[in-house]
């Protein structure tokens, strides 16, 4: 039996599956991933500083329009659309299975391919709110703003609604997080590489029958897995449907 096979048996099986992804599935969309070649960390900047700082918290607070230059112009993609991966995934759920997406991307592409529950990590580039008043403003404002983007109420900077470098996960994502991976049967594991924590921990508290892992490259935990299958994603689920 092949391992696209044994991947799809094992997803017949799950009755509750957690599906935990990275930046690898949003690659096809056209949104580069972090530590490849062509990754946003090695994307070069007219700063003499790394990506990595441009996108902390100190920075946005003290360089906010240096850090909304890189960010317009690097983190935001509003023609990109969900790809067969994330489609398929959604269409698991309306097939009848409890799915629960984990993601660490900030793109809200799962929910655009029609997932229902989607847990966010690090936040989404469609929610920006005004650090003043509160007010709500989604991605073209920001986009179509020059500058920094301030609140056409109260005139508060706008910060996007984005874990940082140097800020916290919000307690309550990571709390539901970590209860769905403890409870289901099945977590399969989508373009990441498991470095980034304290999400790549969360992996430690799955108790259920199929840990799989589909990524590019391989992570610390492909030894502790039941399947792991190193490819785009896409390709594999070319090969499921």
């Amino acid at each position: 039996m092949d391992k696209y096979q044994i991947l799809k048996n094992m997803i017949a099986e799950g009755q509750r599956i957690v599906v935990f992804t990275g930046a690898g599935i949003s690659v096809p969309s056209g949104i580069p991933d972090f530590r490849s070649a062509d990754g946003l960390y090695n994307q070069k900047t007219k700063l003499s500083i790394s990506p990595e700082e441009i996108i902390s918290h100190h920075f946005f607070k003290t360089h906010t329009s240096n850090f909304y230059e890189f960010y317009k112009s690097k983190m935001l993609y509003p023609k990109a659309k969900p790809n067969l991966a994330h489609r398929y995934f959604a269409n698991l759920e309306k097939q009848g299975k409890n799915v629960i997406i984990i993601t660490q991307n900030i793109d809200g592409l799962h929910q655009e391919a029609g997932s229902s529950l989607v847990y966010e990590l690090h936040g989404n580039v469609h929610r920006n709110y005004c650090e003043k008043c509160g007010r709500s403003f989604g991605m073209n404002y920001i986009l179509n703003h020059q500058g920094v983007p301030t609140c056409d109420v109260c005139g508060g900077v706008i910060k996007p609604d984005v874990v940082l470098y140097e800020e916290p996960l919000n307690e309550d994502t990571i709390m539901r997080s970590i209860s769905a991976i403890m409870t289901c049967d099945v977590l399969i594991v989508v373009g990441t590489s498991l470095t980034v924590y304290p999400a790549a921990g969360f992996l430690r508290y799955f108790k259920g029958k199929y840990l799989i892992v589909i990524n590019k490259s391989e992570t610390s935990y492909d030894n502790m897995c039941d399947l792991v299958i190193n490819e785009n994603i896409e390709d594999v689920v070319k090969r499921l449907v």
